[in-house]
Order: C-alpha cells, then structure tokens, then sequence
C-alpha cells in the first residue's frame, strides 16, 4: 500500500467511525461505453441504496457538482458554486473528509481534487474503495444518511484545473509535459472507446491511471508508483498537464503525483478529449 495523510485504509477508517468531525461520502458514477464511440454516465444512487459504508452520503456528480451551463460532460462550475454545494453536503473548517467510490478510484480523486480547487485539504481517499471494504465484509447499511450543511469558505486556487488554451500553448514546451492518463490503446489510438477524432494530444505522454491500482483497487506500492511517472520523464520540477475522455480518470494521476509523490506543479485539464479530440482545430497524434 501507498503511504500518505490523502490516503486511509478500511482498518483506520473502521477505527475512526463514528467519530464526531468524520464526514464519509460515496462519489461512485457509472461509466456504460456507448457502441457509436463516448459513454453514458449513470448516477450511483442506486447503488448507495443497496448498501454503503455506515454513516456514508451519496455525491452525485453529474447533478450536483458539474456546470450545467456547460455541453460538455462533468465541466467543472464556479469555484464559488462549486464550495457552496460541498458547504450545503456538510464539508467545513474542522470536519475530516473520507471520499471513496465503487469500482475504480477515479470518481473518489476527482472529488478530491475539486476540493483541493476550492482550498479544503481536510480529505483522505478510502484506498480500495468500497470494493476492498465489502471483500472485508466490514458492515454496510442501506438507509440513507445525511451530514448537517456546514461553513466553508472559498480558498481558490484556479491553477488546478486548466482549458484547452493553456494546452495548446503547452505544446512543444521545455519544463511541461502533457499526460494522456486514457489506456495505451486509446494514446495511439489503435483502440478503447474514442471521443471523437481517435489518438492523442499532440506531444502528450501517457500512464493510465488504471495502472497505478491493482485489483484490489488500492494504490500501487510508492516506488512502482514513482517508476511509472519518471518512464516518462515526469520529474518534480516539471509542470504536468494531466488529461483523459472527461476529466475524470486524469485526477487518479493527479492525485498520484500530488499525494504520494510530492509534485507541486500539477493541473487536470477539465474537459479533456470530449472536447479536444471535436475541435479540428486542435492537433492530435496516433500511432
């Protein structure tokens, strides 16, 4: 297991349940592959209701936390937005945050990573998700819960996510590199499900975040984490500019070299390849 404050096993966070400040939340949403290429997402509600971590609120997503002025799928809103409606689920100043999601990590990191946006830090990952906890058999309940609205103030930092501008001019630049964390297949764009033109951003890089977590969904060792990153040249000094189809699986990568590999300059471009890869303007690669 990776070692880290952003990351909390099932055994410490069964130890601290129950606890006064803890604030558990599910983040799960599903991914259905569509056979003409993108997906259709599906809220995780119904799931939550089979059974969830005792104590646990649902996040939806889609509903809840994305812009709905935008076309585009899971657009970030306002910062100022984005804070009231984690306010109004019940994260504050002096509540501790456990974020976890069902099948991959991606929807947990995403959430994380918008809290990081709006300056709340308080937040851990469960490391293995709601997978590891049920193979535990730790219990779970059925009945929905809900945390009381808190006070939250904005503590912007509008770096960590970028628009499409910023990557363009990242292009051919020393000292950034552009990270696909889509599969290898989608990168060359020999396969995987396309969100429109095939392949990848021009001069990007790739290390797909469903590497950097085994079966059992929790994270890889440090060092085979850390190996990945500098196979592409990802060193601390650089900047890196991680993308995917959504937004979404790029902040498994984020989080990766922001919480356990001590990278300080790292920004999600939010609406990734849904966006890019439908602008004939914008250059890609295959191959």
């Amino acid at each position: 297991m990776a070692h880290s404050a952003s990351l909390i096993s099932t055994e410490d966070l069964a130890r601290q349940m129950g606890a006064p400040a803890l604030r558990i939340f599910d983040c799960t949403t599903y991914l259905r592959p569509r056979p003409e290429g993108g997906y259709n997402a599906e809220s995780g509600r119904a799931n939550y209701d089979k059974g969830h971590i005792p104590g646990a609120t649902y996040l939806d997503l889609g509903a809840d936390f994305s812009d709905p002025a935008s076309s585009l799928r899971f657009t970030l809103p306002p910062l100022e937005t984005l804070t009231k409606a984690f306010a109004a689920a019940g994260i504050g100043h002096g509540t501790f945050v456990v974020l976890y999601s069902h099948g991959t990590p991606t929807w947990a990191t995403r959430f994380w990573w918008m809290l990081r946006a709006v300056g709340f830090d308080d937040t851990a990952i469960l490391d293995g998700g709601l997978d590891k906890w049920k193979a535990e058999n730790r219990p779970l309940e059925t009945k929905a819960s809900t945390h009381p609205a808190a006070t939250l103030s904005l503590r912007a930092r509008p770096g960590l996510f970028v628009d499409k501008a910023v990557i363009k001019d990242a292009i051919g630049k020393q000292g950034t590199l552009t990270l696909n964390a889509l599969s290898h297949d989608q990168h060359k764009g020999s396969g995987g499900v396309a969100y429109g033109r095939a392949g990848r951003i021009a001069g990007s890089s790739c290390v797909p975040a469903a590497s950097l977590f085994g079966a059992d969904k929790t994270m890889k060792p440090i060092s085979e984490l850390r190996a990945a990153f500098d196979g592409v040249g990802a060193a601390p000094d650089k900047q890196v500019l991680v993308y995917c189809g959504g937004g979404i699986a790029a902040t498994v990568d984020a989080f990766v070299l922001t919480a356990l590999l001590g990278h300080t300059n790292v920004a999600v471009y939010d609406n990734s390849m849904q966006e890019w890869s439908n602008d004939a303007s914008l250059p890609m690669e295959v191959g």
